[in-house]
């Protein structure tokens, strides 16, 4: 496509104000990527900053984690929440280590069929690591193009195929370029564009924004509700986690169970969390991380 008005001043801003994160420096490769992604979906960067630096410190490589326990990953993993993304990044290392002789793989399809990759993830990988000319749709992007080409506030929950097919027409047509464009964008979304208090003032394209020029009409689609986290089955989830986590050894049942004062809801969410291969029955009356 020709050369969007939107590339150049978007590029020239992230030049200018790319915060500096350690899986963007030149000596991370694809690992690096792949796991700050992982851990990067619904988590913050400040809270991802030390687990990542944590996890990259002890596993250096796929294979070193593939050769680990997973209950190690769950431990490094911590409080960073979703504690089922670092199962899955025990599994994507392992099918790596063994099936692409422990190189995190450089095509979006091959990627795409590693154990909890989707497609936001397989697309990050290409882009940011292998820089391909791929369309990287993170809620940061959506909402940036929603607003500068669609003039909505918020964009709809799920990605449509109108959706994508405009980001795939907004790449710059070089591949390094492109790779640039979709990491700025991003980017964009993250430290301007931001969801409830975007900074217009200091926008590169503000003057281009169609929600702007529209008057910043407010979202009018389905409500946007946030999960809610206090005396949730999530919570006791992650109270059980914690204290497996935090113990050198296995840890009695009854001990366990007395981090909650709901027997029923701790019950399910132990069930859960056995079902989610999270946590392990070692021995009758006993429990652990796997």
């Amino acid at each position: 496509m020709p050369s969007s008005p939107a590339h150049a001043p978007v590029l020239q801003w992230y030049a200018d104000n790319a915060r500096s994160l350690p899986w963007r420096t030149p000596d991370a490769g694809a690992w690096n990527v792949l796991v700050s992604e992982v851990m990067l979906q619904q988590t913050p960067v400040a809270r991802v900053w030390p687990t990542y630096t944590a996890w990259i410190r002890r596993w250096p490589t796929p294979s070193a984690l593939a050769a680990d326990r997973v209950g190690e990953a769950l431990r490094v993993w911590g409080r960073l929440g979703y504690p089922r993304r670092a199962l899955r990044l025990h599994a994507a290392a392992t099918v790596i280590d063994e099936s692409h002789d422990g190189g995190v793989p450089a095509t979006y399809d091959e990627l795409r069929a590693l154990p909890g990759v989707g497609d936001y993830t397989a697309a990050a990988v290409a882009a940011f690591a292998y820089r391909q000319r791929r369309a990287v749709l993170d809620t940061n992007v959506r909402r940036v193009f929603g607003r500068l080409l669609g003039g909505h506030e918020h964009p709809a929950r799920d990605v449509g195929r109108a959706e994508r097919a405009l980001a795939d027409a907004l790449l710059p047509a070089d591949a390094e370029t492109a790779a640039t464009w979709s990491v700025a964008a991003m980017e964009l979304g993250a430290l301007v564009c931001t969801s409830r208090s975007p900074s217009c003032d200091v926008c590169p394209v503000s003057r281009l924004c169609a929600w702007r020029q529209a008057g910043y009409p407010r979202y009018d689609g389905p409500p946007r509700r946030s999960q809610p986290y206090h005396r949730t089955d999530r919570q006791c989830r992650g109270r059980i986690l914690a204290l497996l986590r935090d113990s050198v050894a296995p840890l009695p049942a009854p001990a366990v169970e007395a981090c909650w004062d709901d027997p029923a809801q701790y019950h399910r969410a132990l069930a859960s969390l056995i079902d989610d291969g999270l946590v392990v029955r070692t021995s009758e009356g006993v429990l652990a991380l796997p």
